[in-house]
């Protein structure tokens, strides 16, 4: 899947000090996020992100705000909401020594400690790409409108045929 909306930034740039970014993508690249994610349409996106150097990569910090229209799981409605998130990641470029050593055999998992930084395939870190990925993370697969509930009432419960055969011959049911 090739990227909607980037925005690159090479790690030879990070030397100087950290880059603060604003990213906002036009209409037509709100319209082919959307579309990738899932939504209906995405009448807003801004992300404010801090770019710094860390160790012989790069460290991404920041947040997004959105407004994302989705369909009600419910009703079915197109429905508008705000949505915001955190995004913090690690970069570093292939060969680095910080970068996790792909293993063959099980996987450690500690939920306490960071995550491993991400692997680049260039020089160059997809700021966009990463705002994106962490919009997808937020939304909601089965989003509710507000004010919307859930009626269910099962079906009622068929009668035996053994129920059906007692009430023929007279007994009660």
């Amino acid at each position: 899947m090739s990227s909607p909306w980037t925005t690159p930034v090479r790690l030879h740039e990070l030397g100087r000090g950290a880059l603060s970014l604003e990213l906002e993508p036009d209409a037509a690249e709100r319209a082919k996020v959307a579309h990738d994610v899932g939504l209906e349409s995405l009448p807003a996106l801004r992300a404010r992100l801090t770019v710094t150097p860390w160790m012989d990569g790069a460290e991404i910090a920041g947040r997004f705000d959105a407004v994302v229209v989705q369909v009600c799981a419910v009703s079915l409605d197109n429905f508008e909401h705000p949505l915001a998130g955190e995004i913090e990641v690690r970069v570093v470029p292939a060969g680095s020594p910080q970068a996790p050593a792909a293993t063959g055999g099980e996987l450690e998992f500690d939920p306490e400690a960071p995550d491993p930084p991400d692997v680049l395939e260039g020089d160059a870190i997809d700021l966009a790409a990463y705002v994106v990925e962490h919009l997808a993370l937020e939304i909601d697969p089965f989003a509710r409108k507000p004010g919307v509930e859930f009626d269910y009432a099962p079906p009622d419960e068929p009668e035996s045929p053994f129920a059906v055969l007692k009430k023929l011959k007279g007994g009660e049911p």
